[in-house]
């Protein structure tokens, strides 16, 4: 199943492009895509292609900081007929669970989730993708920081934003547009704040005018059919770092049952355990590339209680210990 996003996630694609000397046309055309798809922000393109062009654009441009430069400028009316309802929330929690609600009409990939810590409140975001995705994380972890400044204007101070992959050697972008602490090889993407902030209320907040867009957003035809296996994919990805991706948290966290939730997959001719494998295969690369984690907190944030399980489940899916792989991944003596 090919995931859909709205053409609208490549919005700047060209201003930053040409910004860093890019001829963005042979680009654009390797990923698979028209120029023309990047006029209309409505019109929906493959995940793989808009992320194949960030990163293809990153590395043509030595400019690792491609994704956040496009976030820098955007504004939340980029977000479409959502950015009216979000607007209008009664509080910047309300706004991301309006976000999270309806984030079918911003981009089927994205997973976000609120998940409370006593003062604090972590905002997880994924990017649920098979291919490496860092600028398309960057972007989205851009865009949704600016969304919350929006709401709350100069009283968003978060605690840190986190990413699982390394830092750039340059950090002015990130210094410039997050303004916060900004943590590199976290074991999550997303954003920490404190919990007062989430429920801090919006001053521009207009209940009659939320009520109005709620009912238009609500009216609003799919532009693909809902995916029970999306969704669930999506919630494994948030929910196993912590420990939590089995089946019941997963369909409680979905508002289903655990019959139905399984039926449903069932019926899409896929299995739960499927599902959580191919996250697995998917995480595993992302955490073992990175020598912070050593090999028994990568079994951890796999699900795994103990590093001998994860070890044999890895040689069974990538024919090889994971030392082996770490090992492959150290560049070479020289001389």
């Amino acid at each position: 199943m090919t995931t859909l996003v709205r053409a609208a996630v490549l919005t700047n694609f060209l201003e930053v492009a040409r910004e860093r000397g890019l001829n963005p046309v042979p680009l654009i055309h390797e990923a698979g895509l028209r120029r023309s798809m990047l006029d209309d922000p409505e019109q929906r393109i493959p995940l793989d292609a808009a992320i194949q062009l960030l990163e293809s654009a990153a590395l043509a441009s030595s400019y690792p900081q491609f994704g956040l430069r496009m976030a820098e400028t955007r504004q939340l009316s980029d977000f479409g007929v959502v950015s009216l309802l979000i607007s209008h929330q009664r509080t910047l929690r309300d706004a991301l669970t309006s976000t999270i609600q309806y984030r079918h009409l911003l981009n089927d990939a994205l997973a976000m989730q609120i998940e409370d810590a006593g003062p604090l409140v972590i905002v997880r975001e994924e990017v649920v993708a098979t291919a490496p995705a860092r600028q398309a994380t960057e972007l989205a972890m851009g865009v949704l920081f600016r969304m919350c400044g929006a709401v709350l204007g100069e009283r968003w101070q978060p605690h840190s934003v986190n990413f699982t992959h390394d830092a750039p050697a340059d950090l002015s972008v990130h210094k410039r547009v997050f303004g916060c602490r900004i943590e590199f090889a976290s074991e999550f993407n997303g954003i920490v704040c404190a919990a007062a902030d989430l429920d801090m209320p919006n001053p521009t907040a207009d209940p009659a005018m939320a009520r109005y867009a709620q009912r238009f957003v609500e009216s609003l035809p799919y532009v693909s059919e809902p995916s029970v296996v999306l969704d669930v994919r999506k919630a494994i990805y948030l929910m196993l770092p912590s420990g939590r991706a089995s089946s019941e948290y997963v369909a409680q966290g979905l508002g289903l049952s655990l019959r139905t939730m399984q039926r449903q997959l069932d019926e899409a001719g896929v299995s739960f355990s499927q599902l959580l494998n191919e996250v697995r295969r998917d995480l595993v690369k992302r955490y073992i590339e990175n020598p912070r984690y050593s090999l028994v907190r990568v079994s951890e944030l796999l699900g795994y209680s103990t590093q001998g399980s994860f070890t044999r489940w890895f040689i069974s899916q990538f024919g090889m210990a994971p030392q082996q792989w770490r090992q492959r991944l150290r560049p070479a003596p020289q001389g």
